[in-house]
């Protein structure tokens, strides 16, 4: 199933501000799964886990192309879906990265193992940063999205020390966004924020 949605606003890719760094201890960090439990498709109502999704996002400058693609790998011992996702601006390719999901198969919780990561610059690869395993030198496996999301709930997406630390807030439930696409109600808001960076917040919104 291909679905392209074209936002001229900021979605995922804007929306970033000032605000104090919160208490670590507010967000879940720690998440205590069965593996035997999570399998590499499925879909819960706002995470789609389905080889040939696509999604397509634009702001400003950027574009950003997410594909489930028909790839599986290994990590931390879970048979995992590769994500791919591909950041241009002005054309320009900027990134390309392959992210590990893995769905739980009773709660439809969607867990984030992971991601290899190229950095591009006129073309070339320049760097790998930002690139973490669940697993390897202390990173663990976050929640990328809950199936039922409950407002103010907060938790590590990812849990790699020094590397990658993102964490998100449920701001919302019920928020409406109007896109060149068409409107989407009923959506999940979040704040996200990383301990790396201080003083920094970015929203992002996800529909049903």
């Amino acid at each position: 199933m291909t679905r392209i949605v074209l936002l001229a606003t900021s979605l995922a890719l804007l929306g970033i501000g000032s605000t104090t760094a919160l208490v670590d201890s507010q967000w879940t960090k720690e998440f205590k799964v069965d593996k035997s439990k999570l399998d590499s498709s499925g879909k819960n109502p706002y995470f789609l886990l389905e080889p040939g999704y696509r999604l397509e996002l634009r702001g400003g400058d950027t574009d950003l192309v997410i594909t489930v693609t028909d790839k599986t790998e290994l990590v931390d011992g879970v048979d995992t879906r590769v994500v791919e996702e591909r950041e241009s601006k002005n054309g320009d390719l900027v990134e390309i990265s392959r992210n590990f999901f893995a769905i739980h198969k009773g709660t439809h919780d969607v867990y984030y193992f992971g991601e290899d990561v190229d950095i591009y610059k006129h073309g070339q690869i320049v760097s790998h940063g930002g690139a973490w395993r669940s697993g390897v030198d202390g990173a663990k496996f976050g929640l990328n999205m809950p199936a039922k999301a409950r407002l103010g709930q907060a938790y590590y997406q990812e849990v790699a020390p020094k590397v990658a630390m993102d964490r998100v807030r449920i701001v919302s439930t019920s928020t409406t966004l109007k896109t060149p696409a068409g409107t989407f109600k009923n959506c999940v808001r979040v704040e996200e924020t990383t301990p790396l960076e201080p003083g920094t917040k970015e929203y992002k919104v996800y529909a049903p």
